[in-house]
Order: C-alpha cells, then structure tokens, then sequence
C-alpha cells in the first residue's frame, strides 16, 4: 500500500492501464469499427449492386443451394436487410472430412452467384477486436480477456481515484499542455463510463465457458452439447435416414415465422440433412430484432413442413447472458442508438491513448529533472506512436489494399490482412529513425492523406464513387466515403496540433538554501 488507500488505487489504476494499454487502444478502435461491420464488408465488394431484401429472398436462395450443394450435409442462408443487402450463403463440403466451409453471393432476383472480391471486410476487424488474428483463436481469445480484466480493474481505481468525478465531467482546459492531456482523459473517461464499464464487463461475459469452464464440465460432464440444449433450447441434430424426399417450399414457412413473431423479421436459415427424409429447416429471428443474441427460432421437419420446436425464450440464466452479449455488439441498435455506441467506443480509444501519453510525459519529465531518460520511458514512447499513430494508417493501407490487389488474385483476402500488418510493422520501425514529435507528426499526417484519398481511389477504379453511389440512393457506400474523409480530417487535425504544439520546460526545483550556521532554518515570519 502507498501513503493511503486512494493513492494506492492510483499507482493500481496507473499500471494497469499502461501494461495492456496498446493492447487495449487496438481492442477500442477495431471493436468500435466492428459496429460498421456490414457497412464496411459491403463497400469492400464493390461488385454487388444495390439490393433491396425481398419476401421471397429464402426461397430463391434455397433452390439456388440445391443446384449448387445437393450433397452438401448443411446450408447457412443469411438474408439481407437494410444494412446488409446480400444474400450470403454458405455450406459445408460432403464427405467424411467435410469439414470446411464454402460461402457465395447469390443475386436476390435470380439466385446466380456474383463475382466479388474474395475480402474479410468489417469481418476483419470484428475478430481482431477479440482474437488478434495472428496469434491465434485462443490464444488471442485469452490474451483479450486477460487484458479485459486490468480494463475493469483500471476503470474501477479510476473511479476511486477521482475526487472530483463529476466536476471532471465539465472540465476542460485547452492550451495548458498536460494538464489538458489529463483534462480530456478525465472527460473520455467520465463522460462514457457506463459504456465502458457495460463493455468491459459483458466482454469478460462472452468468455466466461473459456475462463471458468469448471463448473459446466462438472455439472454436464458428457460434453457441452447437452448444455446447450437445456441452456439455451437448442435441439440435438437429426441422424440422416437414408432416403430421398425434397424439401418442402419455405415462404409459407417464413410467413409463420413472422405471424408468430408478431411481424419479426427472419434473419436466417439453417438447413440440415437437405434432400434426406430426416431433414430439417430451422428459421432464426434476425439479430436486430431484440436486444438478447440467445437465437429465437422455429425448426420445422424438412419433408412436411411440420413445426417440430420452438425455441422461444430461454431460460433466465441464459438470458441475462443473451442480453450481456446483446449489449455488447449492439447490433439491436438503430441509427441513432448506433451513433452513440460509435462515440462511446471513439471516447475509449482517446481515454486509453491520453492515458498511454500521459504516462510517457510525466515520466519524461521526472526523468529529465534527474538528468537520465531510461529505457523504459523511450520503449513506452516508441510504443505509443506505433500504436496510436499507426493503427489508423494500419486500417487505411487495408482498404487501399482492397482497391489495389488484382480481383482474382488467389488469396487475396489473406494478401489484404497481410498489408495491414505490413503497414503496422513499418508504424512500429518509423519510430526508430524519426524519433519524437515528428514520427507523431509524419504517422498522423500519412493516415490523413491515405483516408483522404481513398474516395479518389475509389473513383478511378471502380464505379461506385461517391457522385454515383448519391444519384443511386446507395446511401451506405456513399455515407461511407464521406467517413472516410471525416477520418482523415480528424487525424489531418491531430497532426496539425502535435506540429504547432511547443512543449513548455519542465519545472525545476531549486533546492532549499543550506542555513548558515547561527541562523535559523526557518523561514521569516
């Protein structure tokens, strides 16, 4: 413990940020992106023409799964909606080691496949907020909820550590050097504290059966199938019979699906053993439906067309966790409600970049008044300009990668992750012969002039530039390039603040006048 209980939550509040700080600040910033998703993924294809979602988009599509994959042993069908205006299927490859999936994207009006470009899209940055992608699905998974818990941890000193919390809230000095570095952490930090701790807290959630596993292996130890299915009200899958029998047609099923939901949407189906008398069709309520993810969903026997479960709510367990998880992504949300969770996630990324800096600054400083600057203090500083200054540039190498590689180029989604993590690494190299405010500078303003140019390049080698995509009523690629140039004007403006800013001499004591022998030490009164 330090002097007292507030000032060891500060040193507890301090390091914790700091040692998963960068980790933390790449989490914030692709997690918030993962909001645009569907956005993101569908201006990434420029090939796929504007769509409108269709009562019969299931039907079409499963007459297109069995021309396509009659032997496959399942079909994922996900119908488009407003954000989202493609129609995705997906399946698995027959065989004893069909294993592997197969993914297409069919026309809505026909049901032919369109050639798009192979890209991960918003789906890139979705699981590297939670699993870093090279480092591995666990490992990346544990390494996230590790850094989840200083996150809670940090956030909860914090909290303590704030005398004026809420004064905090409507304070804000600009132009005086760190103490508006510390004035705009507090304001990110205050301002979406029940974002922060709702997303921190229901991000542990999500993991909770891969951190604690104990309890559910004791309580169900034939395996988690079995738990899943008292759970969450998933039923076990049918074993094939043998025999042939089509299936029967799915708008009437779709059309109950919505009676019974009382006009709910269906964003998905899920069909099992197609072609086999055992055959099922499963139709899921789609995510925007309702703030819980726990799926709602109708499983109908494939041949009759015979309702053979609902799975209604789920248990009440099972449903605080739907709604954690719910909360979490967000994808309930409208556009407004939407906009706000973008916001409180863009105040996390500042709140944990302000806190990186300010540590550096004030570390600097001590260390400039004892006339040494340690390895450490450089690392830290070096760290902060690759990450906070590079990731965004990291981002906009990987649409410029998505314009630039040729469209049948054979893996080409895995060339464009590969370039983000290029531009990453050159980020974290820069640093090396460009140290100090200009390498903050150089990175912020290189970011601003790639998002900048993006719409360009996008004009010159596709059809679906922003005068276009405005006179179509493409409302979600165009609002797009203009948030791509919102993002360059933000990081144009950082740079512009780091190159204008003049940092002010550090304070140095004087030490006290050694008293004179016979005289007082104290001072005159």
């Amino acid at each position: 413990m330090k002097d007292g209980f507030r000032q060891s939550m500060a040193w507890l509040h301090r390091w914790a940020g700091l040692l998963v700080g960068w980790v933390l600040f790449a989490v914030f910033l692709t997690g918030t992106a993962a909001y645009l998703r569907p956005e993101i993924s569908y201006w990434m294809r420029p090939e796929l023409a504007l769509s409108r979602p269709g009562p019969a988009d299931a039907e079409v599509a499963v007459q297109a799964m069995q021309a396509m994959a009659p032997n496959s042993p399942s079909w994922f069908i996900n119908l488009p909606d407003e954000r989202d205006t493609t129609l995705r299927v997906f399946w698995r490859e027959p065989g004893p080691r069909g294993r592997g999936f197969r993914e297409a994207v069919l026309d809505p009006a026909t049901g032919h496949p369109v050639e798009a470009r192979e890209t991960l899209g918003g789906e890139f940055f979705y699981r590297f907020h939670f699993q870093l992608h090279y480092v591995g699905v666990l490992w990346g998974r544990w390494i996230v909820s590790i850094c989840a818990m200083f996150m809670l941890v940090a956030i909860v000193s914090g909290i303590i550590t704030h005398r004026r919390i809420f004064a905090d809230f409507f304070t804000f000095r600009p132009g005086k050097g760190q103490r508006s570095w510390l004035d705009g952490h507090n304001i990110c930090a205050v301002l979406a504290l029940p974002y922060h701790l709702m997303i921190t807290y229901t991000g542990l959630v999500l993991f909770m059966l891969m951190v604690m596993p104990w309890g559910v292996d004791r309580a169900y130890p034939g395996g988690r199938a079995a738990f899943n299915a008292e759970a969450f009200g998933s039923a076990p899958p049918r074993a094939r019979a043998g025999s042939a029998a089509s299936l029967t047609p799915v708008l009437p099923l779709v059309q109950e699906a919505q009676r019974r939901w009382g006009g709910g949407r269906v964003g998905r189906v899920v069909v099992a053993n197609p072609g086999d008398a055992n055959a099922t069709i499963q139709l899921v309520r789609a995510d925007s439906e309702r703030i819980s993810y726990n799926p709602q969903s109708l499983t109908f026997d494939g041949p009759t067309g015979a309702l053979l479960q609902d799975s209604g709510e789920g248990l009440p367990a099972a449903e605080v966790r739907g709604w954690m998880y719910g909360l979490h992504i967000g994808r309930f949300a409208g556009p407004l409600l939407r906009a706000l969770f973008i916001l409180s996630g863009l105040a996390g990324t500042a709140m944990v970049a302000t806190g990186c800096v300010l540590w550096a600054t004030k570390t600097r400083q001590q260390a400039a008044r004892q006339g040494r600057v340690g390895f450490g203090t450089r690392l830290v500083e070096h760290l902060n300009v690759a990450a906070i200054a590079g990731l965004p540039l990291a981002m906009a190498a990987f649409f410029w990668a998505n314009r630039l590689l040729p469209t049948g180029m054979p893996q080409r989604a895995d060339w464009e992750v590969h370039v983000f993590f290029a531009a990453w690494v050159l980020c974290l190299l820069h640093p090396l012969f460009r140290r100090g405010r200009q390498a903050w500078v150089e990175q912020f303003a290189a970011g601003a002039l790639a998002f900048a140019l993006l719409p360009l390049l996008n004009a010159l080698v596709t059809r679906r530039h922003l005068l276009t995509t405005l006179s179509e009523g493409d409302h979600v690629r165009a609002a797009f390039d203009l948030g791509l140039l919102g993002c360059a004007l933000l990081l144009g403006a950082l740079a512009w603040k780091v190159a204008r800013h003049r940092p002010t001499p550090a304070s140095i004591r004087v030490p006290a006048a050694i008293p004179r022998p016979g005289r007082s030490a104290e001072p005159a009164r």
